[in-house]
């Protein structure tokens, strides 16, 4: 898949899931503009994705939780292009934990602020790029944790409910954007592995949820897929 000069803005991606989110793109030409709250890992992953090519990466310091912070990287990525093509809502601490006592209530806090009301505000502070793009798409790592009924996740609850207003949001900007040309596309995978064999009988790998979201941003304009939900075989050990 060829994709050549698409600028792709990712979040949380300076490790794991979101790093290779970066890398895949880049691979296939994108521009990246990474964020991460850890701003000398990203500034890492950048340099890595652009020595290799061919597409190039730049890194930004950004911290969901703290509004300010998200601010500051649309406007960083302003300055940088005059459109988005495609956003990547990644980033989210994640927290285990049965009962509601296991965090403290400033984790609870910082967990609830990044994934519900800072992926909201980059989300809206974005936008005005993504409406300048002939081919504009937000796509939304949520969790199976964002589906009604789902109980498999040893995750806190405060995750469960930041996953919840993720994708409630994602929900509501699809109906609303769609008119506009853009495509509001989320995933929900359960737990799942870094990296495996890509069997039947094994967890889901993030190589498969990666090759998920190029395979939805490479349809043709005509086609919104708005949601990718997994079948979960059993629970992975890591996410």
């Amino acid at each position: 898949m060829n994709l050549d000069g698409l600028r792709v803005a990712i979040t949380g991606a300076a490790r794991d899931t979101g790093r290779l989110l970066a890398e895949a793109f880049a691979e296939r030409g994108a521009q990246i503009f990474l964020s991460a709250r850890d701003l000398a890992a990203a500034e890492h992953v950048a340099d890595a994705i652009s020595q290799r090519g061919p597409g190039r990466a730049y890194a930004f310091h950004c911290d969901l939780a703290v509004p300010e912070s998200v601010r500051a990287f649309a406007a960083a990525v302003a300055e940088r292009t005059k459109h988005l093509d495609v956003l990547i809502n990644n980033g989210a601490p994640y927290i285990e934990g049965d009962d509601l006592g296991d965090v403290s209530d400033d984790k609870i806090e910082s967990v609830m602020a990044a994934g519900g009301t800072g992926t909201m505000l980059l989300t809206k502070n974005l936008l005005p790029l993504l409406r300048a793009s002939s081919r504009p798409d937000i796509v939304n790592m949520i969790s199976a944790c964002g589906e009604v009924g789902h109980r498999r996740s040893g995750a806190h609850p405060a995750f469960y409910a930041a996953k919840h207003a993720h994708a409630g949001l994602a929900e509501i900007l699809s109906h609303r954007l769609r008119p506009e040309g853009i495509r509001v596309i989320s995933l929900f995978p359960p737990d799942f592995a870094q990296d495996g064999p890509r069997q039947a009988d094994s967890d889901l790998t993030a190589r498969s949820v990666i090759d998920c979201v190029l395979f939805a941003v490479g349809q043709p304009r005509d086609c919104f897929i708005r949601e990718f939900h997994f079948e979960q075989v059993r629970r992975a050990s890591t996410s």
